[in-house]
């Protein structure tokens, strides 16, 4: 029970948190209350970046929808800096919860059976397993990833904590400090009552450099294999 209740306890919070929380996640939902949320960050300064933090946490820990809609809220709140770093430590602790929940749960025994399996699985495990930090930070940095399959990947193949961590920690900061430079600027997209371009990662001028750290990040296999060959 005590290694299944983590586990519980992440699925019971997801669920409740996809039906109580859907409409509240969102960019009607953020321009709602701005100005609420600018006056109790106002009143508390010192408070709300704790809160700000807890929450964003538990909404990642939950794999909760509307992540997305939290990073923009900490760079509205907070600026650039210091939102990016409120938004990439709660990020990180978030991930860091549903990860030990998940390998509590599910990743010895499943770590077993793939290692007692003999196959393409196998090979694909083991292939990781040698490259896991090039892999983890490509995992971060690639915007195609989806977080949380970022998060259960590694639970499933027993990474250690500490380095599941700090790769997480290091490989969203690109992601983050876009997404937080959006949330910065909301005030005015919200004075023209216009949408922010949740595209604008996609765009080549910053697209390709976050693709160019992932494939910075994949050079150490490379140059492995050949030195191996």
């Amino acid at each position: 029970m005590r290694r299944w209740l983590p586990l519980f306890l992440v699925l019971t919070g997801a669920i409740l948190g996809a039906v109580f929380l859907r409409d509240q996640l969102s960019f009607e939902a953020l321009a709602r209350h701005r100005e609420a949320l600018l006056a109790y960050r106002d009143a508390h300064p010192l408070l709300t970046p704790a809160l700000f933090v807890a929450a964003y946490a538990l909404i990642v820990a939950f794999s909760i929808p509307g992540a997305i809609w939290a990073t923009l809220t900490g760079g509205f709140l907070f600026g650039l800096f210091p939102g990016v770093l409120y938004n990439v430590t709660s990020a990180t602790l978030g991930a860091l919860a549903l990860f030990l929940a998940v390998r509590a749960g599910l990743g010895e025994s499943l770590r077993a059976r793939i290692d007692a399996s003999d196959g393409a699985v196998r090979r694909l495990s083991d292939g990781i397993r040698a490259n896991e930090v090039p892999v983890l930070l490509s995992m971060r940095l690639i915007p195609a990833v989806p977080f949380f399959v970022a998060n259960l990947i590694p639970a499933f193949l027993g990474v250690r904590a500490a380095r599941f961590t700090w790769t997480t920690f290091l490989g969203i900061i690109p992601g983050a400090l876009v997404y937080t430079w959006v949330g910065a600027g909301l005030g005015e997209v919200f004075a023209r009552g216009e949408r922010p371009d949740l595209t604008v990662i996609f765009q080549p001028y910053i697209l390709g450099p976050i693709l160019g750290l992932a494939a910075l990040s994949l050079l150490p296999i490379l140059v492995r294999r050949r030195s191996g060959a």
